[in-house]
């Protein structure tokens, strides 16, 4: 089977610009998703090309891509092991001679041996966050897998401090080796202002919304969530009628949480729609972000919601903290304790100048530390830098971009 393509446009015969592969497990909604369309989408185009190249498939997500000049690929890729996936990958990459090939997590490394077989001379992987079988990164397997790996890769980009420790302790990756890259948030696309999209009748001018977005099963624990408002409408009983909560997502948590507010007499105050593509107006007409996970990287919606003016509640997990300020922007509260969660829910409900400040610190924080211009700076003076050392004819055109 050849991989399927989606040309968007564009051919690469006689254009000496660097090709930079992008290797993903599959192109969905999805924050790791999300921050690759905005690198393929924002990197001067003067200086890269680019491709996706999926594992396994894609979705109608691919239409977020802006660029006329970039192809999708997918591989279908079978479960376990599959020699003919890595078959066609060699073959792609032969095919497309990247400059530089960017796997991404660790479903993604068994791309980077057909990498260096095809003659690809630069080899970048990041580290987004933790494996769904592997939450805090304990598993001896795949500290194994990674390390085994690790003669194939050029430059890994961790996204978070917790993730570069991981891989310089854990894994035994000398930190010369390291370039840690936040993500950044389109600040034009995520603002404050006038929200849209709850349904009619759900929320009132008077209501306090609160809410999350994100993928409703394992590690993500909106079950945290909806407990702890459970909690919260007993701790604030004055104030009880007036709560919201949104659950935006979908997955097997979802269910059971309509359940769990349900049995609480809550569900009246909840709204569960499913998946969404209208998140920033969502964001918007949301008082408080939470994000109750177990484990995490660097959360593209932490910083989508901070960048629309959110005070964020956050469990102290993965790089939350490195995006939360305790006490300035939010509040960080340990995983898996619904009362801890509760309790900082609370000191927002009952004080309104405390969401008020919080929320512009948030916004300001995300313009000064994670904007997407430098996150693109980074990228760029990575992709040039690894080229320069390993193949710099094909910096050509990169260097007078």
């Amino acid at each position: 089977m050849k991989p399927r393509a989606v040309p968007l446009g564009g051919a690469s015969n006689g254009d000496r610009r660097p090709l930079v592969a992008h290797v993903i497990y599959r192109l969905g909604i999805g924050g790791l998703e999300n921050g690759v369309v905005n690198l393929v989408n924002r990197l001067p185009e003067a200086r890269f090309r680019h491709a996706i190249v999926c594992l396994t498939d894609y979705t109608d997500f691919r239409r977020r891509i802006a660029r006329p000049d970039v192809s999708v690929y997918a591989i279908h890729k079978g479960p376990g092991h599959d020699p003919g996936a890595w078959l066609r990958l060699y073959r792609l990459f032969r095919t497309l001679r990247p400059a530089v090939v960017h796997t991404r997590n660790l479903g993604c490394l068994e791309a980077l041996l057909p990498a260096w077989l095809a003659g690809v001379p630069a080899r970048v992987h990041g580290e987004h966050g933790w494996d769904v079988f592997d939450p805090d990164g304990r598993s001896r397997k795949y500290r194994l897998l990674r390390r085994l790996h690790s003669p194939l890769v050029d430059r890994y980009v961790p996204l978070s401090r917790e993730l570069e420790t991981y891989l310089v302790d854990a894994v035994g990756i000398p930190p010369a080796r390291l370039t840690r890259i936040y993500n950044g948030v389109d600040t034009a696309r995520f603002h404050p202002g006038d929200g849209a999209g709850l349904p009619a009748g759900f929320a009132s001018p008077d209501s306090l919304v609160i809410g999350t977005v994100g993928r409703m099963h394992g590690v993500k624990d909106q079950r945290n969530l909806a407990q702890a408002f459970v909690e919260l409408a007993r701790l604030v009983p004055t104030q009880a009628a007036r709560l919201r909560l949104v659950l935006i997502g979908d997955g097997p948590l979802r269910a059971e949480c309509q359940a769990l507010l349900a049995r609480a007499g809550l569900a009246e105050q909840a709204w569960l729609p499913g998946s969404r593509d209208d998140v920033p107006g969502l964001l918007r007409a949301l008082d408080l972000f939470v994000l109750p996970s177990q484990a995490e990287g660097i959360s593209n919606t932490i910083l989508e919601a901070m960048a629309c003016g959110l005070p964020v509640v956050a469990t102290a997990v993965g790089g939350n903290p490195e995006l939360v300020a305790d006490g300035a922007t939010g509040a960080l509260v340990p995983p898996n304790d619904p009362t801890a969660l509760a309790v900082a829910l609370q000191a927002y409900v009952i004080d309104p100048a405390r969401r008020a400040a919080h929320a512009a610190a948030a916004r300001q924080r995300v313009e000064t530390r994670f904007s997407l211009a430098n996150m693109m700076a980074r990228y760029a003076a990575l992709y040039e830098g690894v080229l320069r050392a390993k193949a710099p004819e094909r910096l050509v055109v990169a260097a007078g971009g």
